[in-house]
């Protein structure tokens, strides 16, 4: 198993392909307007419906803190308008979808098993391992980025859908960008993503803390009633199922539940949920590198020390709120999974998670799951090396010193690597 060092985060040494794409981004010119991305969507569609329009101010919203930030460069506009625009699309075709087809609304999303846990907490392996069983439905990657198909649009005569090459294409191309991406989160478009993806077109969640310096949006999204957007996350999951023709038990995951627990269980009542826990600071490390890697490509300065800064307080914010609203699902519907637990032993977790949710395994179902759990180790394209003193200046003594209340709560075990 490969390990990789990262040791050029505030000083980024950029490869000819990175250099080449920010010499690029100079000769850019990204306007962050939310009535020009409405109209570009509209007009690229043919459609003009996108339903209750309270998402605009929302857009707007993202729009001026993005605009006004000076260290994002034009590569970094690009890339988020780029996104914006995606999600105004998907919005006309779900909701062009829902007026020609009003049954969609009548699907029920039925006993659901949602994972809940800290980024880089497991969540990922789990929840890939849990979609291994073909009984579950869960959300590639490619259909999360474009869950309603482009009318008029065909499969490419070896049959690839067109919203999966465009995925492909878009991987390839953020591995050339940042290749040690791989290492740390893949997302080639067979992977299997979060639901939270489901309410960009809503233009909501947490989710645009990852892919900007968001503060403004952060305080926004607490002081913001978040039920409306998991509906509309619920309405696109009966979308997805409708779309199917046969529906099937959802396998699910995001980390932004943690913090609204209480809007969850008033979406699916019925769910199992599984809590994944690992030591804090192993988390933010994991988390805090990643993001401050990306910024080289789209930041004019990279400032690891304040990625950490910000990345500590919003893992203490998703933890506080679990530790404080984890009663709020029982023992009967509810599995806590421990980080170290699940990585010595995961088909035996499995076993658990699958009792509680009353999940039968069948001989088929633990043959997938295995094989998959085989094909997909952990370090498969490499192993992070992380160093928190001299990437962050910070001591891993001291951080976790800030998560005394959910080590207290939950039994992790602290990491060798994280000290």
């Amino acid at each position: 198993m490969a390990r990789v060092r990262i040791d050029d985060l505030a000083c980024p040494r950029y490869t000819d392909a990175q250099r080449a794409a920010l010499e690029f981004e100079k000769s850019l010119h990204v306007e962050l307007d939310a009535q020009a991305i409405l109209e570009e969507a509209s007009g690229t569609l043919k459609l003009d419906d996108f339903g209750r329009m309270d998402f605009v101010a929302r857009l707007a919203r993202l729009c001026d803190e993005w605009r006004n930030d000076p260290d994002l460069n034009n590569l970094g506009r690009f890339n988020l308008r780029n996104k914006l625009l995606r999600y105004a699309k998907n919005r006309l075709l779900i909701q062009d979808m829902l007026k020609r087809h009003p049954e969609i609304h009548e699907v029920k999303i039925e006993r659901p098993i949602i994972v809940a846990g800290l980024p880089r907490s497991g969540t990922t392996h789990l929840l890939n391992l849990l979609a291994a069983d073909s009984r579950l439905r869960s959300l590639p990657l490619w259909e999360s980025y474009e869950p309603v198909p482009i009318p008029g649009e065909h499969a490419s005569q070896g049959g690839a859908d067109p919203r999966y090459a465009r995925c492909a294409e878009a991987w390839t191309q953020m591995q050339q960008m940042v290749p040690l991406l791989a290492a740390m989160h893949p997302m080639n478009p067979d992977h299997i993503h979060e639901e939270l993806e489901l309410m960009g077109p809503d233009f909501a969640s947490y989710n645009f803390e990852w892919l900007s310096v968001s503060p403004r949006w952060r305080d926004y999204y607490f002081a913001s009633d978040q039920t409306p957007h998991y509906e509309y996350m619920r309405t696109v999951l009966k979308l997805l199922t409708w779309q199917d023709g046969a529906p099937r038990r959802w396998v699910l995951k995001c980390p932004q539940h943690l913090e609204q627990l209480h809007v969850l269980k008033r979406m699916f009542p019925d769910a199992t949920l599984v809590f994944t826990h690992r030591d804090p600071v192993a988390v933010i490390q994991s988390a805090a590198t990643m993001i401050a890697y990306g910024h080289r490509m789209s930041r004019r300065r990279v400032a690891p020390e304040g990625v950490l800064d910000y990345w500590t307080k919003r893992i203490h914010h998703l933890l506080a709120a679990c530790v404080r609203d984890r009663h709020l699902w029982s023992e009967a519907q509810s599995v806590d999974v421990l980080f170290h637990e699940f990585m010595a032993d995961d088909m035996g977790m499995i076993g658990q998670i699958y009792k509680r949710a009353e999940l039968s395994m069948t001989e088929a179902s633990d043959a997938a799951l295995r094989r998959h759990a085989e094909t997909h180790t952990r370090g498969l394209h490499g192993l992070i090396v992380y160093d928190l003193k001299q990437d962050f200046a910070a001591d891993p003594a001291d951080l976790r010193g800030k998560f005394k209340f959910y080590l207290k709560r939950f039994p992790v075990q602290v990491e060798s690597e994280a000290i």
